[in-house]
């Protein structure tokens, strides 16, 4: 009896540390151990690797979760510790940086004009920081990706060959000229160049035989990159420089229209007439509605926001993009370089080999010098008050009448009366396909500017227009200068000497 008690304690000890789970065998109970209990006992063996293995995955997952929530709390902590003691009205920080705070969210509250009418500008400018970094990031990793897959060509540096105009103040003007020579020229044509050009542009594909038809001598010539007061009266100088001292036509495409605005402005009693090829206007202009302005931002790509966005506030920064664009020494597609968004017939345009060419070769003479000021310059009065608004370029009368009785005789005289604005014809050529300057800006010229001619092109982008197309050519000259006359004929030199028999009668 005794060895059946001690084999009964043995039973409970071993199954009190095996588990606690209030089962104990009896004495009486005979153990029986049936032969198909192995082969369930190896299953639960196997089973119980498993097991085990997946309590480690637990685990490790429950650490990580008690950490996580760890880290809420002390970070839920440290705030509640930064707003109780530094973030309070009293504390010294907010003491000093309250009012340089307030000044620089007064000067940047215009910004929020930009968002919706729905969103928190303390919510939405985070996020728009943010993305616009990451957006960075990726056009630059794209930038770079592109490099190493397409053929490189190198920006070659040709030998000088233009002609100089020296202006008053000591600078020399580089110029080029097409189309019939000076003493036969019916029509003078100046054409300032667009952004990232040169004199070389002018009329891209113009043929001498049609600048013949018409009479027309076209010049270009290189911008200085000064402020558009005086880029008018260099576009002046220019005129006299080359023996011209009648009344000029000027044309401006894209960026080049700026210029053109500025001789319409400075310059007007010179100036015959204007036509414009999808003219900018400043983005910023004060005059638009901001339902024009968003329509006008709407169709450009990030890259090219972001550009305006530095040219007008941190122009600095335009160095470092411009470095590593069209003057790294390499060639690229002149949408990437600008950041520009193509409409289809664009697209198409720019894969042609003899555009490519073109575009490259204009290229290389705009950045010959290799300076980046001129063309930080221009960008910056893109985006910068031009010193006049296009309502002052609209005829109008203006009467220097004061007082009753000035009133009263004006009434029945207007000799006190004059004309102001400009008298000449105005012609504005626009694609309705343009992406780069979108028909919207065209709308608000022709609002301001109702005396405008405008012509509006179905399925033209921003360079099909004008780009190496002769029946555009024409179409522009005829519209400007009626019927081709041809050039000016010479004049034949007579002999005025007068004869003896005949003397006393001339």
């Amino acid at each position: 009896m005794s060895e059946v008690r001690g084999s009964n304690s043995w039973r409970d000890e071993l199954a009190s540390l095996v588990s606690d789970s209030g089962i104990r065998y009896a004495a009486a109970d005979p153990i029986e151990v049936p032969t198909a209990s192995f082969d369930s006992q190896a299953s639960d063996f196997g089973s119980g690797e498993l097991g085990q293995s997946e309590s480690f995955k637990d685990q490790i997952k429950g650490f990580a979760i008690a950490w996580g929530e760890i880290l809420v709390d002390l970070g839920r902590g440290c705030k509640e510790i930064v707003e109780q003691n530094i973030l309070t009205e009293d504390s010294y920080i907010v003491r000093k940086l309250r009012k340089p705070c307030a000044k620089a969210s007064a000067k940047l509250r215009y910004l929020n004009e930009f968002l919706p009418e729905d969103r928190d500008p303390a919510h939405a400018w985070p996020v728009i920081f943010f993305v616009s970094i990451l957006a960075l990031t990726a056009m630059n990793f794209s930038t770079e990706h592109d490099s190493l897959v397409r053929s490189v060509k190198k920006v070659q540096i040709h030998p000088p060959s233009a002609s100089h105009v020296l202006l008053p103040d000591g600078r020399r003007l580089a110029y080029h000229e097409q189309g019939v020579p000076a003493e036969r020229t019916r029509f003078l044509l100046i054409t300032p160049h667009s952004f990232l050009s040169s004199r070389l542009a002018g009329i891209p594909g113009i043929k001498i035989s049609l600048l013949e038809e018409f009479g027309i001598r076209l010049v270009t010539y290189d911008l200085p990159g000064r402020d558009l007061n005086s880029s008018a009266l260099d576009m002046l100088y220019l005129a006299n420089g080359i023996g011209f001292d009648d009344k000029f036509w000027v044309l401006g495409h894209s960026s080049g229209a700026m210029h053109a605005w500025a001789s319409l402005r400075y310059i007007p009693d010179r100036v015959a007439g204007a036509a414009m090829v999808a003219p900018i206007i400043n983005p910023y202009e004060p005059g638009m509605t901001k339902e024009e302005r968003k329509k006008i931002w709407e169709p450009w790509v990030l890259r090219r926001k972001v550009m305006y966005f530095l040219a007008r506030r941190f122009p600095k920064f335009l160095s470092s993009f411009y470095r590593r664009s069209f003057l790294s020494g390499k060639h690229d597609r002149i949408d990437r370089w600008l950041s520009l968004s193509l409409g289809k017939k664009d697209e198409i345009l720019i894969e042609d080999p003899k555009i490519e060419e073109y575009m490259q070769r204009d290229v290389e003479e705009s950045i010959r010098q290799g300076s980046i000021k001129p063309f930080m310059e221009e960008a910056v009065l893109q985006v910068s008050e031009w010193g006049f608004s296009l309502a002052d370029l609209q005829v109008q009368k203006q009467c220097q009448q004061r007082g009753f009785l000035r009133l009263f005789r004006s009434m029945y005289s207007e000799a006190e009366c004059v004309l102001t604005g400009f008298l000449g014809q105005i012609h504005i050529w626009q694609g309705m396909g343009d992406m780069i300057v979108p028909p919207t800006v065209t709308d608000y010229i022709a609002r301001v500017l109702p005396g405008a001619y405008v012509h509006k092109l179905p399925n033209e982008g921003h360079f099909s227009y004008l780009y190496f197309c002769d029946e555009c050519h024409r179409q522009i000259f005829a519209t400007l200068f009626g019927s081709p006359q041809g050039p000016v004929e010479k004049k034949v030199a007579t002999d005025t000497t007068p004869s003896e028999g005949n003397s006393e009668e001339i």
